[in-house]
């Protein structure tokens, strides 16, 4: 199961992580894990490239993590809540057995 966690403070996202497969199928042909991951990818580069966001980032397989500095920006927190979009939908249609997605207020 992939677990994703989320803090936000005020509206801002202070942290994100997302750790595990989804086991919804075999390696190279799970289309949650996919999803997911594709979701991740786009995030962090529109991130990257498209805001001045500052953040701290770590990848390892099955593992992403990004520590937010400074506050958000407006693109930033857009770019997140889109992304939380998407994995709120994908938790919902596969009923939290391959994805779930906590958010919590600090």
């Amino acid at each position: 199961m992939i677990q994703v966690r989320i803090k936000k403070e005020n509206g801002s996202y202070l942290f994100f992580r997302s750790r595990g497969h989804a086991g919804y199928s075999e390696e190279g042909s799970d289309i949650v894990c996919a999803a997911v991951s594709a979701l991740i990818i786009t995030t962090e580069n529109a991130l990257n490239r498209l805001t001045t966001q500052e953040y701290d980032l770590v990848e390892n397989d099955g593992y992403v993590s990004i520590r937010f500095r400074n506050g958000n920006t407006p693109e930033c927190r857009l770019l997140m809540d889109s992304l939380v979009l998407g994995l709120q939908e994908i938790e919902k249609t596969y009923h939290r057995k391959y994805l779930t997605v906590t958010i919590r207020e600090v």
